[in-house]
């Protein structure tokens, strides 16, 4: 790997770890991230967590929203249909998927990218 790409994951990583502590005050469940770059045209990274209701996505969003910008994070785009059980928050080099359970195990995100590398922080 170029010494500009590592820079640049190390970078994302850094990011990523401001979403996770956050997902993680707000008590989400079964964070994963993973690692899609070699796979995805469209971003490096997944995180991935489990919410308990529709309230409490929210709930996480809130505390994302709250980190990310705190720590200079830009978002370029977010899908939060009320009532779906799944909230989608874009910032280019990560995508953090916030779902419930039963919409995590119906879309099995993490089967559809098993193939990709689980990232430990």
């Amino acid at each position: 790997m170029p010494a500009t790409d590592l820079k640049n994951s190390q970078s994302t990583l850094s990011e990523i770890r401001f979403a996770v502590e956050a997902l993680e005050e707000k008590k989400a469940e079964d964070i994963r991230i993973l690692d899609v770059g070699k796979a995805s045209s469209i971003t490096n990274f997944l995180v991935l967590a489990t919410g308990t209701s529709d309230p409490h996505l929210k709930a996480m969003k809130a505390g994302l929203d709250v980190a990310l910008k705190a720590n200079g994070v830009q978002l370029i785009g977010q899908d939060r249909e009320v009532g779906s059980g799944w909230i989608v928050v874009d910032a280019f080099d990560f995508m953090v998927h916030l779902q419930t359970e039963p919409v995590r195990e119906l879309y099995r995100l993490d089967h559809l990218w098993k193939d990709a590398n689980v990232v430990e922080l």
